[in-house]
């Protein structure tokens, strides 16, 4: 028998199942662990090859007839704004996202409730208990950050956070070349402010201010519409056969 570092990563292949996003399909994913010293440098290098993290596992579909799922980046530099995301932006200008450690708090668990509640209540993550969400966020060996969103207040200027109750938060991976967004959720109850597409044009403006060149997105699925949004973000890079493609 053939013995393996520790530290290298060993691949698997789930069985099929129903595909989430595209009916009448079925989906299957390679996936491995992202533990020990070289997590972060593996989150890296599988994130440029199209994988996406969930807690300590790092997976990409490979489904064997149908590539729908495209990894997408927005590209930082010459990103533009377009006058829809110009008002969202003014829609959300009394709101500050707060970059701080991953540690979960009963106030995140109570806003992560009621989004799923609200917009997810048939989705695989609607049982999930305050302790699941804990391992959510606290289960990485990865670079890993909040970003809590709140509204901003007299002493923001000074310290950078907001105050009052929580609107937002991003789960976010900060990788050499860009944050990867891994999950976020908002306040349900008030849909004018588009709180989702408000927090990817704030990390394109956290990535510009770290020097980073990308945000990525996960996947783009052709055909699914609570997945085309994605494609709004642009320049942006997908990843093909032949390697990361720029649209612009």
């Amino acid at each position: 028998m053939t013995e393996h570092p520790r530290d290298t990563p060993q691949f698997y292949l789930t069985a099929p199942s129903p595909c989430p996003y595209l009916p009448g399909r079925e989906e299957r994913k390679v996936f491995t662990h992202l533990v020990g010293e070289r997590a972060t440098q593996l989150n890296d290098v599988l994130t440029h090859g199209g994988f996406r993290r969930s807690q300590s596992i790092a997976y990409r579909p490979a489904c064997e007839h149908c590539r729908a799922c495209v990894s997408v980046r927005v590209c930082v530099d010459g990103f533009r704004e377009t006058r829809s995301f110009r008002r969202v932006r003014q829609a959300n200008a009394d709101l500050i996202g707060d970059m701080r450690a991953a540690v979960p708090t009963a106030e995140q668990y109570s806003l992560f409730r009621a989004y799923l509640d609200s917009r997810h209540s048939d989705g695989g993550m609607a049982d999930m208990t305050v302790l699941d969400y804990a391992m959510m966020v606290e289960d990485s060996h990865v670079h890993t950050r909040l970003i809590e969103y709140r509204r901003r207040g007299p002493d923001t200027a000074i310290h950078g956070r907001g105050q009052g109750s929580l609107y937002a938060v991003a789960l976010t991976d900060v990788l050499a070349d860009g944050l990867s967004m891994v999950y976020s959720f908002y306040e349900p109850d008030e849909p004018s402010r588009s709180i989702g597409t408000y927090m990817i044009l704030d990390h394109v403006a956290k990535a510009r201010q770290l020097g980073l060149p990308y945000v990525y997105l996960g996947y783009w699925v052709d055909g699914s519409e609570k997945m085309d949004y994605k494609r709004r973000f642009l320049p942006q890079e997908r990843l093909m056969p032949g390697g990361w493609e720029r649209v612009d």
